[in-house]
C-alpha cells in the first residue's frame, strides 16, 4: 500500500473515497525486559531522554502500524483514513498499542 494514502485526515488528497470497507487495527503488546528496566532506571539519574524506552516505544507504533497495513491490505483497501494511536498499560511493563482506521478504496 501506498504510504501517501494513508492519512489521520478523512479524505486522502486529491483522490476521492468510492468504497469504506470498514475499521482496520493493528495491536501489538510489548513488555520491558529487566536489562531495558535497569538501564532506563539509570537513565533516569541523568535526566532527559530516556532513549531506551522511545526506542521501544517507536518499535511499538512502527509494529502496530504495519500490521493495520497488512489488515487493511487483506481487505483489498487503496488507503486508510483517519488513522489513530491509542495506548494502555495491561499490567504493570506491559502495554499494548493499538494503531487504527478506516480501510477504503480510492478512485
Amino acid at each position: 500500500m501506498d504510504h501517501a494514502n494513508i492519512s489521520t485526515s478523512f479524505d486522502i488528497a486529491g483522490r476521492k473515497v468510492s468504497q469504506n470497507l470498514g475499521v482496520v487495527r493493528g495491536i501489538i503488546v510489548r513488555s520491558r525486559s529487566i536489562v531495558g528496566t535497569w538501564a532506563a532506571g539509570l537513565q533516569t539519574i541523568f535526566g532527559g531522554n530516556i532513549s531506551i524506552y522511545s526506542q521501544l516505544c517507536e518499535q511499538a507504533r512502527s509494529d502496530a502500524y504495519q500490521l493495520m497495513i497488512t489488515h487493511a491490505e487483506q481487505l483489498g483497501a487503496h488507503g486508510i483514513i483517519g488513522v489513530r494511536y491509542d495506548a494502555t498499560e495491561v499490567m504493570a511493563g506491559v502495554t499494548e498499542v493499538l494503531c487504527y482506521g478506516t480501510a477504503v478504496k480510492l478512485e
